[in-house]
């Protein structure tokens, strides 16, 4: 089996707010669904902030590695390591042993930041409004990234706005 890809999963307004006060400002239903499909079986990796946001338990279904350099978090289904790197790590170790060929990154701003220049692909909800945040993901360099997929979607009955999700390759080096 070839090395896990890695994966980042993002929904961002077209500001590129993806985050308010430690939350999401938005209310998506029908993205929740599509981000549980997508890492379904697959290590996913986050920040303590982010873990803690989604309510400080693993999502069901899913190993989960989290990145912390405070004290380890002990429960079933969940590693810590000290750095974003040993997560990847750790996260493509658990990976292979899955049978699964992706690893996905689901947060915060920080660690989305860091592993922009290591991932292979984004699967980006873009929001379409301008939402007022304090975390913010990192511009899409079409450069470095080729938009091979996309969709637009209406706002459903429990989403606050419409969406267009979209999935980004990282270019072949040239």
């Amino acid at each position: 089996m070839t090395e896990a890809r890695i994966i980042i999963v993002v929904a961002m307004a077209e500001n590129g707010v993806i985050g308010r006060d430690g939350d999401m400002p938005w209310k998506l239903s029908t993205d929740l669904k599509r981000f549980k499909a997508l890492t379904m079986g697959k290590p996913l990796v986050m920040g303590r902030k982010t873990f803690e946001a989604v309510g400080g338990k693993p999502l069901p279904g899913r190993p989960h590695v989290i990145v912390s350099r405070g004290p380890k978090i002990d429960m079933p289904g969940v590693e810590t390591q000290a750095s974003l790197q040993a997560a990847l790590e750790r996260a493509k170790v658990i990976a292979h042993a899955s049978g699964v060929d992706e690893v996905c990154i689901a947060g915060g701003g920080e660690i989305y930041r860091q592993a922009l220049p290591l991932c292979d692909e984004l699967h980006v909800t873009h929001v379409e409004a301008v939402i007022d945040g304090d975390t913010v993901f990192p511009a899409i360099d079409p450069a470095l990234f080729e938009l091979v997929e996309e969709a637009a979607f209406p706002a459903g009955e429990k989403d606050s706005y419409p969406t267009r999700y979209a999935v980004y390759r990282r270019r072949a080096a040239a």
